[in-house]
């Protein structure tokens, strides 16, 4: 960059939970003519350089976050990062998953510190009101959080006023969302004749059993049916500058995104997703030595929540209508146990209402020249209001009919973090030395208030819809696990400090330690320690290498750190059953009570252990930057459930949940980024990034397994075993489809065996196939995941494209899979099915045989693809037209998002976003991504 291109000669330092913003000038002795800039980088409690960073830290500006049609900020960064992989869901204001590094533990979340506000939801937040983002990737980095950090954490610094003269900005932007690559089914013909052909493989004869056309005229299309193209819109305006001592950034801003199921036919109110939020942020210079800040954030979410009817639109036989037109109700489907899709949509009612109110105060004192006290107190109150409409059917036999039901559900959230940091910073000529000590306390309560009443009369508004209104009322505040209604309060205690030192920026030292105590855990194990050392050795600023001219940085590093996490799934009390005459005496039985389940009440600590060897590099004037890392991480006493067969009558022994799992993560990530001016007019920036990531079961408690997710007819999808990848599916291994009488003969025996049914392999070569034969069939964490894109500035036109994707996970295609009558079937089981002897030997015949329809390798598949994540060309109008409106920037932009997707997974999508991440692979009834094409404009005056 050249000098005369900088307007100022500085660098804004992000720094940390509301700081000031402070400019580092640029030293004198830069290379000629090239102006040097010092990269600041957001870790815990603090910032630092990015040349003197020793662990493994992703860094997000606000450029990758801006103009992207998503309500969570953090969609915006996928493929963007290595080592971090992100899962949206298509459903508006859906919070999408995010694994740092594999899989750490089964039921954790990735945390987010917003401005000292520790929480693992921002939905809540503008995109457009964030500066920047640290992704902490390694043990040691993520140590001085903490408890609450054992998954991963991301810090987020949001905007702050700067420079004297008041800055207004208009941000906007209006487009269409639409569902693409959707799964085409059989029609009305096909389905007819896939359905009578059922009947004959199943040897059925009786002449009133098959289908007829001229009885079934309709041909629906029932995801027709469901989706429509929608409207996303939104709009923000922001003002930030300086009034004396104070400086201010304030904000408001409105997304509305009306989703892509079809509302409006009955009293659904569809999927729509509505936020306002206000951001105001303030920091006073009380004296030089004393500075006041708060950073306050309020916001009003709206999602309507229609029941998803995308399972019973796959399903449903495209022979019937919408409506009866004898009656003009909604088409029942008599014989099957599908519901009519549209009416499910149409006729289900539910959202929910959230106002969020986040505000954090701060203070810092500096004296005796190298201390700085930092106090800093953030709330976070939640109020969400939830209530769940269900009117009389009229689809259904009038016998089935039953009446109106309303479900309320509010819930609060009361959640404070306290923080107190000492910093010391001190240089002895070349000995460079920043000491931090803290105390925090975090304080989180939940409580909920669940209501439910039946023959509530609905006129169309929400206000209608109160308990009050019915009768058979029914109002629980207390715990119910059948309601998953759980009053909770939880407080952790910490102590932390932190030394970071530093020889002439050459070697590199971090080390840090935390102590956590927890109400979570028992008093015998409620305290832990968590250290976390690593250090970095700056190789370029060696004397031997001042001669070269091909490093301008080239830095090892090494680290390891040691995490812990209290929340977890336990329980205290057992249940008690009662049965009546269960003891006797005589020949007389007395009520009796046994324990109906078996608990472990010692559940304590997971805790997350591993480290990292890391090379960055910067080369050719600092265009070129590589960073490559190999990581290595283990979790232990991982808590869920394994199965206990020994234990007899006890109601969960299927399931015994305790310390139970090991788990671990390896792999490798690379990032290069490359960036250059070709001349005064035009630039360009190209980057990448790759992660390899191999995860596996290391141990299990008792040297048991579980089997668990969900299951037909019993059998469950996937199983939790040592050697195996977490999620890993179980079943058996088709070795083909049997083509003749004469080879099933020949075969090992198969229950149920025929010509057209799966053949399974007999893995254990005894003859028979039965349990003994299944074996793991796929994982559904990818080996490889990846991003890269270019960045193109042509004059006033800019240009940019990302590409993201991921290859050799699987999918398991449950959606496929489970038949329990009547079911639709897809065009290319149509297509491709068994009909005869040399017709397939991969597809089965058609059939709903409960012993062929097994979990199999024939529903897992390759959940490979490769999409363009993000397309945008903008335009800035000319300055000259620009300064005559008294306009700093105007830039006009057409943007489109998952544009284009290439895969072979037969369903919507093979992203696949499943909150629980031991059903992470499994498909079933997952709301579709959407392609989003947006026009909008960023203004500034």
């Amino acid at each position: 960059m050249k000098q005369r291109d900088l307007k100022y000669s500085c660098l804004i330092a992000v720094l940390y939970f509301g700081m000031n913003v402070n400019a580092q000038t640029t030293p004198k002795d830069t290379v000629p003519k090239e102006q040097k800039i010092e990269e600041v980088v957001l870790i815990g409690y603090g910032s630092q350089k990015k040349e003197n960073v020793t662990g493994s830290i992703g860094i997000v500006s606000a450029k990758d976050l801006a103009d992207k049609p998503n309500a969570n900020p953090i969609s915006s960064i996928q493929g963007k990062l290595s080592g971090v992989q992100i899962l949206n869901s298509g459903a508006p204001g859906s919070s999408p998953r995010v694994d740092i590094r594999g899989v750490g533990s089964l039921t954790g979340k990735t945390v987010f510190i917003v401005d000292g506000m520790i929480t693992d939801d921002i939905s809540f937040l503008n995109p457009q009101d964030i500066e920047s983002m640290s992704v902490l990737k390694d043990p040691s980095s993520l140590a001085i959080f903490g408890a609450r950090a054992s998954n991963g954490a991301v810090i987020i610094k949001t905007k702050v006023g700067r420079g004297k003269k008041p800055v207004f900005s208009f941000n906007s932007y209006l487009g269409f969302k639409k569902v693409t690559n959707i799964p085409e089914m059989a029609n009305s013909d096909q389905y007819i004749e896939l359905y009578n052909e059922k009947l004959r493989n199943e040897n059925v004869t009786d002449p009133t059993k098959f289908l007829s056309r001229s009885n079934f005229p309709a041909d629906t299309n029932w995801f027709k049916e469901i989706f429509r193209t929608s409207i996303i819109n939104s709009n923000d305006f922001s003002a930030s500058g300086n009034l004396g001592k104070l400086n201010y950034y304030g904000s408001i801003g409105n997304l509305q995104d009306e989703g892509n199921l079809a509302a409006g036919r009955g009293i659904n109110s569809g999927s729509g997703f509505n936020r306002l939020n206000t951001k105001l942020n303030l920091t006073y210079k009380i004296t030089d030595n004393i500075t006041i800040g708060n950073n306050f954030s309020f916001s009003k979410m709206r999602t309507d929540a229609a029941q998803n009817p995308l399972l019973d639109a796959y399903n449903a036989p495209p022979i019937f209508s919408t409506m009866n037109p004898a009656t003009g109700d909604y088409q029942f489907f008599n014989g099957y146990s599908i519901p009519n899709p549209r009416a499910k949509l149409d006729l289900f009612r539910s959202q929910t209402r959230q106002e969020r109110l986040l505000n954090n105060i701060w203070g810092e004192y500096k004296f005796l020249k190298d201390f700085t006290l930092r106090v800093s107190y953030t709330s976070d109150n939640i109020n969400t209001t939830k209530y769940e409409y269900t009117p009389t059917l009229n689809y259904v036999p009038v016998s089935d009919q039953k009446p109106t039901k309303l479900i309320t559900r509010n819930s609060r959230e009361r959640n404070y973090v306290w923080d107190n940091t000492l910093t010391w910073k001190k240089s002895f000529g070349s000995h460079n030395f920043e000491v931090l000590a803290g105390f925090s306390r975090t304080r989180n309560s939940y409580s909920e208030i669940y209501s439910e009443a039946q023959n509530v009369p609905y006129d169309g508004t929400n206000e209608s819809l109160s308990i009050s209104n019915g009768n058979n009322i029914l109002i629980y505040t207390n715990d119910r696990p059948e309601l998953s209604l759980n009053q909770d309060q939880y407080r952790i205690e910490s102590f932390f400090g932190r030394l970071n030192y530093d020889y002439k920026g050459k070697y590199l030292l971090n080390a840090s330690i935390r102590r956590d105590g927890t109400s979570q855990i028992s008093s015998d194990d409620r305290y832990k320690f968590f250290p976390a050392v690593s250090v970095g050795w700056v190789v370029s600023k060696e004397d031997f290498m001042s001669e070269q001219h091909l490093f301008n940085l080239l830095k090892l590093r090494a680290s390891y750190g040691k995490l812990g996490n209290p929340n977890v799934t336990r329980k205290y009390t057992l249940n008690v059953s009662s049965i009546a005459g269960g003891a006797y005496y005589g020949n007389t039985g007395y009520p009796a009570q046994t324990i109906d389940e078996i608990i472990d009440p010692t559940i304590g600590w997971e805790t997350t252990s591993g480290g990292d060897l890391g090379l960055e590099m910067a080369l050719l004037n600092n265009k070129l930057k590589i960073d490559a890392t190999y990581f290595n991480k283990d979790s232990k006493d991982v808590v869920y459930g394994i199965f206990q067969g020994t234990v007899s009558g006890a109601s969960n022994w299927r399931n015994y949940v305790t310390n139970a799992y090991s788990f671990n993560n390896k792999g490798f990530e690379v990032s290069v980024n490359y960036n250059t001016k070709i001349n005064e007019n035009i630039g360009i920036g190209v980057y990448g990034n790759y992660t390899g990531l191999k995860n596996r079961i290391t141990s299990v408690y008792g040297g048991s397994y579980l089997e668990t997710g969900v299951s037909l007819f019993g059998n469950s999808i996937v199983r939790l075993q040592e050697g195996q990848a977490v999620g890993s599916y179980y079943g058996y291994q088709v070795a083909g489809i049997f083509q003749s009488q004469a080879e099933v003969n020949a075969s090992p025996t198969q229950n149920q065996a025929r010509p057209g049914a799966f053949k399974f392999a007999d893995l254990d070569g005894n003859g028979i196939i039965d349990t003994r034969d299944k074996t793991f069939l796929g994982s559904p964490i990818p080996k490889g995941t990846y991003g890269f894109g270019v960045n193109m500035n042509i004059y006033d036109f800019d240009f940019a494209i990302d590409f993201q994707g991921v290859f050799g996970n699987k999918i398991y295609n449950y959606n496929r899979e489970q038949r329990f009558g009547n079911e639709n079937w897809d065009l290319d089981f149509y297509n491709n099915r068994w009909t005869g002897a040399g017709t397939s030997n991969s597809y089965s015949m058609v059939t709903n045989d409960q012993a062929i329809i097994l979990p199999n390798s024939f529903y897992v598949e390759d959940g490979s693809y490769i999409r363009i994540r993000n397309i945008q060309v903008g335009y800035n109008l000319p300055k000259a037209f620009t300064n005559s409106m008294s306009i700093t920037k105007l830039r006009l932009y057409i943007s489109a998002q998952n544009p284009w997707t290439s895969f072979k997974y037969h369903g919507f999508s093979p992203e696949i976003m499943n909150t629980d991440r031991v059903q992470m692979g499994v498909d079933q009834n997952i709301y579709p991504i959407s392609a989003i094409y947006t026009f909008g404009m960023n203004l500034t005056f």
